[in-house]
C-alpha cells in the first residue's frame, strides 16, 4: 500500500506544478519561482501522511518526473530535487524539537507553523545552493523573499484545504483528532 501511495505522490507532484504554472502563470517570477506554489504544501504533506524516509522518497520521485519539465543542466535539476526534499526535513525536525510532539494534522495552528518554517527553509536552501554555484545570485536576494511568498501562499492554500477536508471527514465518523504517527 505504502508503495502505491508513493507513486501516486510522486505522480501528484509534476501535476501540480503543471496545474499551478497554468492557473497562476500571472504570478510567476521566473521558471522556478511563483508568488502562488501550490506544489509547495504536497512536500509537507508527503512527509506528514508517510513519514519522513517514504514522504522524503515521493518528493524526490515527483522531482524527478519533474526535471523533465525543464531545461536546466542535470546537476541544478538534482541539487532542485536535494533541496525541495530537504526543507520539509528541516520543518519537521524543528518543529519536533521545539514542540516535542508530532504537528497535529487538524491543527490550523501546527500546519502553519510548520508551514512558515518549511518556507523559509526552502527558500534559504535554494538560495545558498544557487549562490554556491553561480555567486552572481548573491545580489538576487530578493529572490529569497519571492521564493518564501511563493511556497507560503501555496503551502497555506494546501494546509487550508486539507483541514477543511479532515473536518468533513471528521464529521462523516473518520477520527483525526490524534497528532500524526507516522510508521517510519
Amino acid at each position: 500500500m505504502h508503495i502505491l501511495l508513493i507513486f501516486a505522490l510522486a505522480v501528484l507532484f509534476p501535476a501540480t506544478h503543471i496545474l499551478n504554472g497554468w492557473l497562476f502563470d500571472f504570478a510567476s517570477i521566473n521558471d522556478h519561482v511563483s508568488l502562488i506554489y501550490l506544489p509547495a504544501f504536497l512536500r509537507l504533506f508527503n512527509l506528514l501522511v508517510l513519514g519522513p524516509l517514504f514522504g522524503t522518497i515521493a518528493t524526490i520521485l515527483g522531482g524527478l518526473i519533474l526535471m523533465t519539465q525543464f531545461n536546466d543542466p542535470l546537476g541544478l535539476s538534482l541539487l532542485n530535487i536535494v533541496c525541495s526534499s530537504t526543507g520539509p526535513l528541516i520543518a519537521v525536525l524543528c518543529f519536533k524539537l521545539y514542540m516535542k510532539r508530532q504537528p497535529a494534522l487538524n491543527s490550523l495552528n501546527d500546519l502553519a507553523g510548520l508551514t512558515l518554517i518549511y518556507c523559509l527553509c526552502n527558500s534559504l536552501i535554494h538560495h545558498v545552493t544557487w549562490v554556491l554555484i553561480d555567486q552572481s545570485q548573491v545580489l538576487e536576494l530578493t529572490q529569497v523573499f519571492w521564493m518564501f511568498l511563493g511556497d507560503l501562499n501555496g503551502a497555506l492554500l494546501g494546509a487550508y484545504l486539507m483541514k477543511a477536508i479532515i473536518d468533513y471527514l471528521e464529521k462523516k465518523g473518520i477520527n483525526f483528532s490524534d497528532p500524526s504517527q507516522p510508521r517510519n
